[in-house]
């Protein structure tokens, strides 16, 4: 039986999402250099020594079927800028989220991002047939809060003590998570407002979540 959310090519004019793989950890490991990304306390991205080992634990989710990552691709040159996925997938309620997602610096705010998201916030209600989909993040994590906000995705609640943290900065303090959600009746406006700031092509979309 296949996955319900099997690894796919997502197109657009600004971004390429494909299957991540091993290949792409080159890429990866210089993108996550542009603005030492690993060093923000308030989320969980990888070193570049340690991005081989967590392109691998995220293939170990998809091959279990909670995960589908992907590469996000610059088509201005072919390279990796940074990674998202579908995650904790819930084939049985038509669910999933959109997370552990990062870009270099360099292209942050711009509508790379805005199409990423549009890209797989499209795949999941058009073809996955998704009742919901959700996006969490760090409460402390402001940008990325402005961000999944500036979709139009409404706040759900706040796991209060949700994870202990492991980054060195605030190795063991808990984190709170805010959940946020875009059902599928709300869809259509998410849509419509998306394919307009992609029109105007703004350089101040959304930042990574």
């Amino acid at each position: 039986m296949p996955a319900f959310a099997a690894p796919t090519t997502l197109r657009g004019q600004h971004v390429r999402l494909e299957p991540l793989q091993a290949l792409h950890t080159a890429d990866l490991s210089e993108a996550v250099r542009d603005g030492q990304l690993w060093q923000l306390w308030y989320t969980a991205i990888p070193t570049p020594e340690g991005m081989a080992h967590e392109i691998e634990r995220r293939l170990s989710l998809q091959a279990q079927g909670s995960m589908c990552p992907f590469a996000v691709i610059d088509p201005a040159t072919g390279r990796a800028v940074g990674m998202t996925t579908y995650m904790h997938i819930d084939a049985g309620n038509r669910r999933v989220e959109i997370g552990s997602t990062w870009y270099r610096q360099s292209v942050q705010r711009t509508p790379l991002n805005t199409e990423a998201k549009r890209l797989l916030l499209g795949h999941a209600f058009e073809q996955l047939d998704c009742i919901a989909v959700e996006l969490r993040t760090h409460f402390f994590n402001q940008p990325s809060r402005r961000a999944i906000e500036r979709l139009g995705a409404k706040l759900d609640g706040v796991l209060r003590s949700h994870q202990i943290n492991t980054h060195p900065l605030s190795a063991g303090a808990l984190r709170d998570t805010c959940v946020y959600s875009i059902i599928a009746s709300e869809w259509p406006n998410v849509r419509a407002h998306l394919d307009f700031q992609l029109s105007r092509s703004a350089p101040k979309d959304t930042r990574s979540c």
